[in-house]
C-alpha cells in the first residue's frame, strides 16, 4: 500500500484542453485501444503480463517494459471492442448517442494504478468519461477504488471485501463475491460429506481473503481444515509434499490465484500424489492450459466452481477475436482483407484462439451493457423528471459519473440470450456457478465437463445440483473418496467432543444401559420409556422382561412338587388316622382336632400355590387371605390340642372337672372365635386397601419385577402379627406340658414343631425384607411349606409310625400302663 500511495503522490495528471490537444503531466503511455464517442467507457487490462527493469545508467530514472501478451486479458479488452459497437449499432439503447472506449494497458500493480490514473484523467476532449472498467484482479481494484473512488464495474474482482460498501461506494462487479464461492465450496464437501480437508493458498489478496472466509465458514457446516499450507514460491516443496502424503485428508483445496497454481502445479508433478480429490478455485478451474501428461494424477477428477458458461453471441466473439489473430475483417474494409474462414488455427498454438471457453468474456459482456443501460436510464426524460428516480431530467452535456451511481444500483435488464443482469445493495449480482469437473485423457487434453450448478437464487437445501452421473473421479476411482476425520457414530452411540482434537475428530460413546440412539451421529442418546429398556445394540427400545416366579422355572416346579408332596402327605396321614381313629392312640389326642389340623394343613399347603404363576388381581388378594386364615386355623387347632392336653391331665386329678366344661362344642367355639379374629382382620385389610398387582421398576433397571403390592401394610403385617402371637402362646403352653406322663407326649411334639415354626417365621421377616423380586416370594412359599411340613412331620409322624410299624403299642392296655408307670 505505500507504494501505492508514493506512485499516486508523484503521479498526480493535470489535463488541460486547447485547441484539441491534451497535454499530461507524469508517466504516460498506457493506451492500448480507442475509440472516440459522445460518452467514453475505460478499462484497464493486463495485456502483457512480464515486467522487465531496464538500467542504463545511475543518473536515469529506471524503466521498465511490458511484454509478452496476456491472451486471456486480450480478449476482455477485444469482448469490451465488440459489446460497444453491438450497443451503438442497437437503435433502442442510447438512440442518438455513440459510446467510445479507452483501453489502458499495464503490467504490474504500479503500472496498473498509473494506467488507471491516465484513464480518468486524460479524457478525451471529444466526449464524456462515465465510468471504469474494473480490472481482473481483486487487490488492483481494492487500490484504484480505495485511492480514486472511481465509478466502476469489474468482470472478476471477486474479492469478498469489495461488497464493503463504506470503503468501496462506487465498485460493482458482474462476477459474483468469493462469499459465495467459499459457500458453494463448503456446501459441496456437505453433499459429499467431506468433512476433513487439507487447504492451500497463497499471498494474494484474492487468496488470502476467501482463505479467511473459508475457515470462519467452515465451522457453520462442521467442516475441519486438518493442516493450512501458506504456498509461496521460494518455500520448499518436500516440506508441502510430505505434510500432503501424511495427512489423513483425502480432500485438497487449491485455493490460488492463476499464476500461483500455475507455479504451484509445475513443481509438484514431480511428486507422487495419488489418492487425493483436488478442489479448485474459480480462478484456476477452467484453465486448460494448466494440464499435462505429467499432471494427469493430480488434475484427474478435480473439482471446482466456475463462472457460468458464457451464453451470449459468441460469434461475435469468435469473429472478433479471428479477425485479431489473422488481421482480417468480416465487414468491407479498404485496410484489411476479408476473412474467408478457412484460415488455419493450428498455425495459432496460443489461448488467445481458444474459443471453447468463453465463460468469463460474458461477464465483460454483462459489464458493458449495465453502464450503457444505466445511462440510458438517466437520460430518460418525461415531462421534466427522470420517470426512474423522479428528479429532475439531465442533459447530455451534465452527465457525471456520480449521476450515473443511483441509476447503476436500479439496472435490471435481460440480454439478447436471457442472461438477467441486476446488482444487490452491495453491488454484487446474482449468485450462480457452474460446478465443473477435469477429466484428462490419456494424451494429457484436459475436457472441463459441467456436472452441476450452484445458485444462491434457488430455495434453500435445493442450492446445489449435482449430476452424480457425470463425475470422474481422481485415481480412476468409480466413487467419491472418504474424507473424514472419524467415521460418523453409528447407531447406539453418540458424538462427544473431544477438547484436544478438532471438532471432525469426535469421538463415539456407546449409549448407557436404558438409553438408544436410532441415528447416526446422534449428539444425545434417548432414555425409553419407563416400561422399555434398551437392547443390546442400543438402537431401539423394547419391553422389558417381565420377573415373577413361574411354575415353568425351576424355583416354581420344585416349590410347587413340595407343595404337592405336602398336600399328598397330608392326605396319606388323613386316611391312616381315618382307618384307625378307633384305635387308642387316635383317640387318646382327640381324633376331631387331628382331622381338622390335616385339613388346615392341606389348606396351608395349597396356598403357597397361589404365589407362584403372574399375580393377578384376584390371586393377590387369594394369596394373602387364604394363608392368613388357613395358618391362623391350623394353629388354632393346634393351641386346641394344647388346651386339651393340659386340661386332660389336671382332669386326673381328685375334684377337677375341667374336661366337663372343654368338651368337643367349647373346643369347635374355641377354633371358630380364634379362626374369626383373623377373617375379621381379612376383611378390613381387603375392604379398605386390599393386596394389588404391581410392576416394580425399581429393584432392577432392566426388568419389571411383577408382584403383589400388599396394599395396607398395617393390614398385611396384622394378619402376621396375629399368627405370630397365636404360634407363641401355642408354643408356651406346650412346653408347660412337655413333662406330662408318655400317654400325652403329643405336648413335646407340639414344642418341638412350634419351636420350628417360630424359628421359620422369625428367619421369614428379614429374608422376605431383603428378598428382591420373584425371590421375595420364594422366601414366602419356603416359610409356608417349611412351617407346614414342621406340624406335619413332628405331630404325625409319631404316631403313624407306632400305627403302621408298631401296631402292639397302639392298644389301651399299653397307653394305661405307661401312664400308671409315669403316675407312679
Amino acid at each position: 500500500m505505500r507504494q501505492v500511495i508514493i506512485c499516486f503522490l508523484t503521479l498526480l495528471v493535470r489535463t488541460n484542453c486547447d485547441n484539441q490537444t491534451c497535454t499530461f503531466i507524469g508517466k504516460s503511455g498506457y493506451l492500448e485501444f480507442s475509440q472516440e464517442g459522445d460518452f467514453i467507457l475505460a478499462g484497464v487490462f493486463s495485456i502483457t503480463s512480464t515486467r522487465i527493469y531496464l538500467y542504463p545508467d545511475f543518473t536515469d530514472i529506471p524503466q521498465d517494459i511490458c511484454s509478452k501478451w496476456n491472451h486471456r486479458e486480450l480478449r476482455f479488452a477485444r469482448t469490451v471492442i465488440f459489446t460497444i459497437a453491438e450497443i451503438n449499432r442497437n437503435p433502442k439503447l442510447l438512440p442518438g448517442i455513440t459510446l467510445g472506449y479507452r483501453l489502458y494497458n499495464g503490467c504490474g500493480s504500479e503500472n496498473l494504478i498509473r494506467a488507471a490514473i491516465e484513464a480518468l484523467n486524460g479524457e478525451s476532449c471529444s466526449g464524456q468519461m462515465i465510468g471504469l472498467l474494473g480490472h481482473s484482479s481483486s487487490g488492483i481494484s481494492q487500490y484504484i477504488n480505495y485511492i480514486l473512488s472511481s465509478l466502476s464495474v469489474s468482470h472478476l474482482s471477486t474479492c469478498a471485501c469489495l461488497s464493503n460498501k463504506k470503503i468501496y461506494p462506487t465498485f460493482f462487479r458482474t462476477v459474483p463475491s468469493d462469499f459465495f464461492q467459499v459457500t458453494g465450496l463448503l456446501e459441496l464437501m456437505k453433499y459429499f460429506d467431506w468433512r476433513w480437508v487439507g487447504f492451500v493458498y497463497s499471498l494474494e489478496m484474492y487468496s488470502l481473503e476467501g482463505t479467511e472466509t473459508f475457515l470462519k465458514l467452515s465451522k457453520q457446516y462442521s467442516i475441519c481444515v486438518e493442516y493450512l499450507i501458506k504456498y509461496t514460491r521460494t518455500k520448499r516443496m518436500d516440506k508441502i509434499v510430505e505434510t500432503l502424503k501424511s495427512s489423513t485428508s483425502n480432500v485438497i483445496v487449491l485455493f490460488m490465484g492463476l499464476s500461483y497454481t500455475e507455479d504451484f502445479l509445475s513443481r509438484i508433478e514431480d511428486y507422487s500424489i495419488t489418492g487425493k480429490q483436488f478442489i479448485g478455485s474459480e480462478s484456476w478451474i477452467t484453465q486448460t492450459k494448466l494440464t499435462s501428461a505429467e499432471r494427469m494424477s493430480i488434475l484427474q477428477g478435480a473439482m471446482g466452481f466456475a463462472i457460468p458458461e458464457a451464453t451470449e453471441p459468441q460469434s461475435e466473439i469468435v469473429k472478433g477475436v479471428w479477425a485479431d489473430i489473422f488481421g482480417c475483417t468480416f465487414t468491407p474494409s479498404k485496410t484489411s482483407a476479408m476473412c474467408t474462414g478457412s484460415e488455419d488455427l493450428l498455425s495459432i498454438p496460443n489461448n488467445y484462439a481458444a474459443f471453447t471457453d468463453l465463460r468469463t468474456e460474458s461477464n465483460v459482456y454483462n459489464a458493458v451493457y449495465s453502464f450503457a443501460y444505466a445511462l440510458h436510464s438517466l437520460l430518460q426524460c418525461k415531462n421534466g423528471l427522470n420517470p426512474t428516480t423522479g428528479k429532475a431530467c439531465v442533459s447530455q452535456s451534465q452527465v457525471q459519473p456520480k449521476d450515473l451511481l443511483e441509476h447503476l444500483h436500479n439496472v435490471n435488464f435481460t440480454t439478447s440470450t436471457g442472461d438477467r443482469v441486476f446488482f444487490d445493495k452491495n453491488g454484487d449480482p446474482a449468485s450462480r456457478y457452474d460446478l465443473v469437473n477435469w477429466q484428462i485423457g490419456e494424451n494429457g487434453s484436459a475436457e472441463i465437463v459441467n456436472i452441476g450448478v450452484y445458485d444462491t437464487s434457488l430455495p434453500e437445501g435445493a442450492n446445489l445440483q449435482v449430476l452424480n452421473s457425470k463425475i470422474t473421479w481422481s485415481g480412476g476411482n468409480n466413487k467419491a473418496v472418504r474424507s473424514v476425520c472419524r467415521e460418523p457414530c453409528p447407531p447406539g452411540t453418540r458424538k462427544a467432543i473431544n477438547k484436544n482434537r478438532p471438532v471432525c475428530c469426535f469421538d463415539c460413546l456407546k449409549c448407557p444401559e436404558g438409553t438408544i440412539s436410532n441415528q447416526t451421529d446422534s449428539l444425545d442418546c434417548m432414555a425409553c420409556p419407563p416400561e422399555f429398556w434398551s437392547n443390546e445394540n442400543k438402537v431401539k427400545c423394547i419391553s422389558k422382561p417381565t420377573e415373577y416366579l413361574s411354575y415353568k422355572e425351576i424355583m416354581g416346579t420344585l416349590l410347587t412338587i413340595f407343595s404337592c408332596i405336602g398336600v399328598f402327605l397330608s392326605l396319606l396321614v388323613f386316611i391312616i388316622f381315618f382307618t384307625h381313629k378307633e384305635t387308642p392312640i387316635v383317640r387318646a389326642n382327640n381324633s376331631e382336632l387331628s382331622f381338622l389340623l390335616l385339613f388346615s394343613l392341606i389348606l396351608c399347603f395349597l396356598c403357597s400355590l397361589t404365589f407362584i404363576g403372574r399375580p393377578s388381581e384376584w390371586s393377590c388378594m387369594l394369596r394373602h387371605t387364604a394363608f392368613g386364615i388357613a395358618f391362623v386355623l391350623c394353629i388354632a387347632c393346634v393351641l386346641g390340642k394344647t388346651m386339651l392336653v393340659l386340661l386332660a391331665f389336671r382332669a386326673t386329678l381328685p375334684g377337677n372337672n375341667m374336661m366337663r366344661r372343654f368338651g368337643p362344642l367349647q373346643q369347635r367355639l374355641t377354633v371358630v372365635m380364634i379362626t374369626s379374629v383373623q377373617v375379621v382382620i381379612c376383611t378390613l385389610w381387603l375392604s379398605s386397601n386390599p393386596p394389588i398387582p404391581k410392576k416394580n421398576m425399581k429393584y432392577y433397571k432392566e426388568k419389571i419385577i411383577l408382584e403383589c403390592a400388599v396394599g395396607s401394610a398395617v393390614g398385611f403385617w396384622a394378619v402376621l402379627g396375629y399368627i405370630g402371637c397365636l404360634a407363641l402362646l401355642c408354643f408356651m403352653l406346650a412346653f408347660l406340658a412337655r413333662k406330662l406322663p408318655d400317654s400325652f407326649n403329643e405336648a413335646k411334639l407340639i414344642t418341638f414343631s412350634m419351636l420350628i415354626f417360630c424359628a421359620v417365621w422369625i428367619t421369614f421377616i428379614p429374608a422376605y425384607v431383603s428378598s428382591p423380586g420373584k425371590f421375595t416370594v420364594a422366601v414366602e412359599i419356603f416359610a409356608i411349606l417349611a412351617s407346614s411340613f414342621g406340624l406335619l412331620i413332628c405331630i404325625f409322624v409319631p404316631k403313624c409310625y407306632i400305627i403302621i410299624f408298631r401296631p402292639e403299642q397302639n392298644s389301651k392296655k399299653h397307653v394305661t400302663a405307661k401312664v400308671q408307670t409315669r403316675t407312679s
